[in-house]
């Protein structure tokens, strides 16, 4: 995708050193940061200087190389199998994650050379699956179409297109005159940080919303539709997405409108049985309490926005449960949850 006049990918590789889109600068800076080691790489997974499933995928496979490139010949075997141990233990619920790194260290086994092949194959068809999706979803947009969105599945959160946002991307090229509703996304904002900056590049129609204001434009008829990504599907359907996704589904559920997941293959996981399954993760408690932005002088700042002293609890992701889904966007075509999972089974093989 284009930042200006340039090409650039969320996340790409050359040479041992991975080169990261710092999503936590955006959209007040655009910057690309160099990590040199799997140890800093893993350490930009954890602290979101990269996010979203295919990206996150991406960067673990690229990790897993670095790794392999540094690990001393004597003591290959046990350096690769620290390192896994640790890019694995970065972030839990991203299925792509996990998917990458397996990959890349069967590779790493065989050779440095060929963890690089594996890890850069896996980005390519990271970026090529998502341009799929796109040209599948956007035939489920109707012209004069209002959709709603939740948190950031676009270019920044894979290698290049986007889950959620292909389908959106493609329809806005042929003029059909689509509106977006974006979820803000608390606590970190990606959908008012990230979703909006995206949308704004591409010069299509958007509107920041609070959470909370999703089911009250539903229920006014300002919704046609909902797409949204996914960081884990498990075998019967049930998908794991940024927290607030579950409200979505279940007003969409309601109100009659059309709830759709856009994921690539690498993000259905068959080893797991259902949502029960799916490892949530929690993080700080002080991303709820505090919140990032600009100063008046357009310096960052970091500002505490709740009552001092108080608690706060963080799940980073909640499960969609199947049935609430229209349908699953794929490269592969478009999914229809048929309650057996045997549709979902077999796009996962």
């Amino acid at each position: 995708m284009k930042v200006g006049d340039k090409t650039y990918r969320t996340v790409d590789f050359d040479n041992g050193t991975i080169f990261l889109i710092d999503q936590n600068a955006l959209p007040f800076k655009f910057r690309i940061i160099r990590s040199n080691t799997y140890l800093e790489t893993c350490h930009h997974i954890k602290t979101m200087t990269v996010r979203g499933a295919g990206a996150i995928g991406a960067t673990a496979g690229f990790a897993m190389a670095q790794a392999a490139l540094q690990a001393p010949q004597q003591s290959y075997l046990e350096f690769i199998n620290e390192a896994k141990k640790q890019i694995a233990a970065t972030r839990p619920t991203a299925q792509n994650l996990f998917y990458a790194l397996e990959k890349t260290y069967n590779s790493a086994l065989i050779s440095p050379q060929e963890a690089v092949k594996t890890a850069v194959e896996i980005a390519d068809n990271d970026a090529n699956q998502c341009q799929k999706i796109g040209m599948f979803g956007q035939e489920l947009i109707s012209t004069g179409c209002n959709i709603l969105t939740h948190c950031n599945a676009g270019w920044l959160a894979f290698v290049d297109y986007g889950s959620a946002l292909s389908p959106i991307y493609l329809a806005n090229r042929n003029n059909k005159q689509i509106h977006v509703w974006v979820d803000e996304t608390r606590p970190r904002g990606q959908g008012a940080r990230l979703t909006s900056w995206e949308l704004m590049n591409e010069n299509v129609p958007h509107t920041i919303i609070a959470d909370n204001s999703s089911a009250f434009l539903m229920q006014q008829g300002k919704v046609n539709m909902v797409i949204v990504g996914a960081d884990r599907i498990a075998a019967n359907g049930d998908t794991a997405n940024k927290i607030g996704t579950l409200e979505k589904a279940i007003a969409a559920k309601y109100y009659n409108i059309p709830f759709y997941v856009a994921a690539p293959s690498s993000t259905f996981d068959i080893e797991c049985k259902n949502g029960e399954d799916i490892n949530i993760e929690y993080r700080d408690p002080e991303e709820v309490l505090y919140t990032h932005g600009l100063s008046h002088n357009r310096n960052p700042a970091r500002v505490l926005s709740s009552n001092p002293g108080a608690k706060a609890l963080n799940p980073a992701f909640d499960v969609t449960p199947a049935e609430l889904i229209s349908g699953f966007i794929t490269e592969k075509g478009i999914i229809n949850p048929d309650r057996t999972s045997i549709g979902i089974l077999k796009i996962s093989q």
